[in-house]
């Protein structure tokens, strides 16, 4: 059950991430690994800023698009 959360939460993510930046996505395989990373990255970029969000599934989609924002920010960037 936790690997369906993580690929749920993920996708959801990176779909949105992709929709807040603007981008033609990277399909349903890169939109997951996009919202799987940027969880991680989220959930460190949080962590160091001292925010906290509830524990469940929206908490978990917050952090993971926030994380996705930057991520594919950064990768915009380094891309021009």
């Amino acid at each position: 059950m936790g690997i369906l959360y993580y690929l749920i939460v993920g996708a959801t993510a990176g779909w949105l991430g992709g929709k807040i930046m603007h981008g033609s996505g990277f399909g349903p395989v890169g939109n997951i690994i996009v919202g799987i990373v940027g969880g991680i990255i989220g959930g460190w970029l949080f962590g160091l800023l001292g925010i906290t969000t509830s524990g469940g599934l929206i908490g978990s989609i917050i952090t993971a698009v926030a994380g996705a924002v930057a991520l594919l920010w950064v990768a915009g960037m380094l891309k021009k």
